[in-house]
C-alpha cells in the first residue's frame, strides 16, 4: 500500500492470493454456503495441493485508522508464527490470540475500512461491512450463515505518533474475518474418518485446518484426528485412539513416499487394527504419502497379518459406502407397463409378474428382497416383498394428517427404512425395520419445518435433505445419533450451500458428494448438479436437453440417472460416456423414478 490509497489490502498480500489461487487452477468458490475452490470432483481428492505462501505486511508509520485496519485484516490470512505480523497492528494492551485453530467469519467480500468517528485527536472507530457466508468454529466445522454483518474498530495513537487498534469487534467476531480468496487460499477442506457404531464403517467428518507449511499438513492432519470429531458428529461416531494418546516428538516423519507415526504409550491399549484403518484413510488425502508405518512410543507395531509398513490405501473394508459400494449396482424404474423394472438396457425389464404396481418413486432394499415406494397422491408409503412374483403391494403408513404427505423412503444398508411425514409448516420422521411397523422418531431436529427430501448416507450416520426455509428449498446435511436403549436422536442439521435457489431432489453419489435437481440464479429449469458435502462448489452434470427432469439417482461408482418427462412420455436419461461427468445425455429409456438398491 502506498501512503493515501485508502482501505485497499497492501499490493504485496493482493499479488500472493491471486498467485495461491492460480496454481491451484484459478477456480471459482461458491457465492453461497461452502467456500473452497470449485475444482472438479474427486471422491479422494487431495488436499496438499501446490499454493503461495501470503507474505504478510507489516504496518507502516504513515498509515492512518483506515489503511491500519486494512492490513490487519490482510495479515490475519496469514498463520505464519502465530499472526505474528498481524499482531503487530494492534496496541500493546490489546488481547487477542487466534492460535492455529481459530473461529472464522467468512465474507464473500469485504469493503474497504471506512473511518465513521474521530471523536478526539489521537482516537478513531473504523467500520467494517461485508457480506457473511457463514462461520468456521475452533474445531474446523463450517456452517453456512448469510447474513449483512458491519463491525467497527478502535483506533488510538501511540507515544510514538503512529495508529495502532485498540478494540476489535466484540465476542462474535473476536476471531478472523476473513474472505472467501483468504479461506480458499489460507485453509484447506480435510476429511478425518471415525468408526459408525457398527464399529466397521467410517464415517468422514469434514472440517477446515489452516495449511502453514505444507510439511507440517501430515502431523497437522493427524493431530486433528488425534482431538476427536467436531461437536457436529460428537456421539454419532467412534474413535479407536485410546484417551490422551498424542503424537510423539516433531510429528509424522516422512521418508521418501513412507510416513511413520509415532503414537505417545497411551495407544498401546487400542485396537492397531481400527487405528490403522483411522490413520490409512485421513492419511491417503495426502498425494505424497503412499505406504505408512505406525509406532506406538518408539517401537514398530502392526496389524495381523500385514507388513509393518501397509499401503496407503488399505483397509478398503471400512469403505464409508462399503465394499458394496465398489461393486456394479443393479438399477430400477417402474417401466412403461407399470411394473418395477430393471433398467439394466434400454429395454426395462419386469421384476414381478403379478399386477402392476401403483406405485411411485420405488427404493429397493439393499438385499434386493423387498421395494417401498409412495402411492399416486404421496400420502401413503407402500411396500411389497419378495420382489418376484404376483405379489400386490401393501400400505405401510398412510398419512394421519390432512395435506400431508410422505418423502420417498430411503433405505440404510442396515435394513432400516426412513420416510418423513410432511405438512407446509411441520414434519415428522418415521423408521421401520423389517418385520416391524414404523415407530415415529421422538428427537427429529426439522418437526418444525416442511421437508421435501431425505436420504441416509451409507455410513448410516448422516443424511442429507431438502427442507423449507423461508420458503426456500435448501440442503442440508444432519447426524443421526444412536443411544440407549434403541433410542435414536436425528438432528443438527447443517446447510450445506446456498447456491441452488431451487433444490427439487437429492441423493448420495458416494460419501462425499450428493447428487441433486436444482436451480441455480441463471437457470430457467431444474438441473442436475454435484453437490461435495466437503465444501467445493457445485458442479453441473452433462449436456443436452433432458426435457422436464423430476427424479434422481446415483450410487458409487454407478452413472447418474434422471428421470424426466420429454414430448409427453416419461424417460430416464443417462449419460454417454457413463464416467464422463460433461458427457451428454441420452434419453431413451421408457421408464420413471429411476433407483439404484441401497
Amino acid at each position: 500500500m502506498t501512503p493515501g490509497t485508502r482501505g485497499r489490502i497492501p499490493p504485496v498480500l493482493l499479488v500472493a492470493a491471486v498467485l495461491a489461487l492460480c496454481v491451484a487452477g484459478c477456480a471459482n468458490v461458491p457465492s453461497g454456503g461452502r467456500v473452497v475452490s470449485g475444482k472438479p470432483v474427486e471422491r479422494a481428492e487431495q488436499v496438499d495441493d501446490p499454493y503461495v505462501r501470503l507474505i504478510p505486511v507489516r504496518p507502516r508509520p504513515e498509515w492512518g485508522p483506515e489503511q491500519i485496519v486494512a492490513g490487519f485484516l490482510a495479515a490475519s490470512a496469514s498463520f505464519d508464527d502465530d499472526h505474528k505480523v498481524a499482531r503487530e497492528y494492534l496496541a500493546g494492551q490489546t488481547s487477542w490470540r487466534p492460535g492455529l485453530r481459530p473461529s472464522v467469519t467468512v465474507l464473500s467480500e469485504r469493503e474497504p475500512p471506512r473511518l465513521v468517528k474521530q471523536a478526539a485527536p489521537g482516537q478513531a472507530t473504523v467500520k467494517v461491512t461485508g457480506e457473511q457466508l457463514g462461520t468456521i468454529a475452533s474445531d474446523g466445522q463450517y456452517r453456512a450463515a448469510s447474513e449483512h454483518i458491519e463491525v467497527t474498530f478502535q483506533l488510538a495513537k501511540t507515544a510514538q505518533g503512529v495508529w495502532r487498534v485498540t478494540g476489535l469487534p466484540d465476542d462474535e467476531r473476536a476471531g478472523l474475518l476473513l474472505t472467501k480468496v483468504d479461506v480458499e487460499r489460507a485453509l484447506r477442506p480435510v476429511n478425518l474418518y471415525f468408526f459408525a457404531p457398527d464399529q466397521q464403517t467410517l464415517v468422514p467428518n469434514g472440517i477446515f485446518l489452516p495449511v502453514v507449511d505444507r510439511r507440517t499438513l501430515p502431523s497437522q492432519l493427524v493431530r486433528a484426528l488425534l482431538k476427536g470429531p467436531t461437536t457436529w458428529l460428537y456421539g454419532a461416531v467412534g474413535s479407536a485412539f485410546p484417551p490422551g494418546t498424542r503424537l510423539r516428538g516433531a510429528g509424522v516423519v516422512i521418508n521418501k513416499d513412507v510416513a511413520t507415526v509415532d503414537l505417545t504409550k497411551e495407544a498401546a491399549t487400542g485396537s492397531v487394527e481400527r487405528m490403522s484403518a483411522q490413520l490409512s484413510w485421513t492419511l491417503r488425502q495426502l498425494s505424497e504419502i503412499k505406504q505408512w508405518k505406525l509406532r506406538i512410543d518408539g517401537e514398530t507395531v502392526a496389524p495381523d497379518g500385514m507388513a509393518s509398513t501397509q499401503p496407503v490405501r488399505a483397509w478398503d473394508q471400512n469403505a464409508p459406502d462399503g465394499v458394496d459400494g465398489q461393486v456394479s449396482q443393479t438399477a430400477y424404474g417402474i417401466g412403461a407397463s407399470g411394473y418395477l423394472s430393471t433398467l439394466d438396457g434400454r429395454v426395462p425389464q419386469p421384476v414381478n409378474t403379478g399386477p402392476p404396481w401403483s406405485l411411485s418413486r420405488p427404493a429397493v432394499a439393499p438385499d434386493h428382497q423387498e421395494a417401498a415406494g409412495l402411492g399416486p397422491k404421496g400420502d401413503r408409503v407402500l411396500t411389497a416383498a419378495p420382489l418376484k412374483g404376483p405379489v400386490t403391494p401393501r400400505t405401510l403408513l398412510a398419512a394421519s394428517r390432512r395435506g400431508a404427505r410422505f418423502t420417498p423412503p430411503s433405505w440404510g444398508r442396515d435394513g432400516l427404512m426412513w420416510t418423513v411425514e410432511t405438512t407446509a409448516d411441520k414434519s415428522w420422521l418415521w423408521a421401520r425395520q423389517r418385520g416391524r411397523p414404523p415407530v415415529r422418531v421422538s428427537h427429529w431436529g426439522l418437526s418444525g419445518r416442511e421437508v421435501r427430501a431425505f436420504r441416509v448416507a451409507r455410513d448410516g450416520v448422516r443424511a442429507a435433505v431438502i427442507v423449507d426455509i423461508d420458503g426456500t428449498p435448501q440442503v442440508q446435511i444432519g447426524r443421526i445419533l444412536r443411544g440407549p436403549g434403541g433410542k435414536v436422536d436425528v438432528g443438527s442439521f447443517l446447510p450445506v450451500s446456498s447456491e441452488l435457489l431451487k433444490a427439487k431432489d437429492l441423493v448420495w453419489r458416494d460419501y462425499g458428494t450428493l447428487a441433486v435437481l436444482g436451480q441455480k440464479d441463471s437457470d430457467t429449469q431444474d438441473l442436475p448438479y454435484l453437490m461435495p458435502v466437503s465444501g467445493s462448489a457445485i458442479t453441473s452434470l452433462g449436456t443436452g436437453s433432458l426435457g422436464e427432469p423430476r427424479t434422481i439417482t446415483a450410487a458409487p461408482g454407478m452413472p447418474v440417472l434422471v428421470g424426466t418427462r420429454t414430448s409427453g412420455l416419461n424417460v430416464v436419461c443417462k449419460q454417454r460416456p457413463t464416467r464422463d461427468q460433461f458427457g451428454p445425455w441420452v434419453c431413451d429409456i421408457p421408464a420413471r423414478d429411476p433407483t439404484y438398491a441401497r
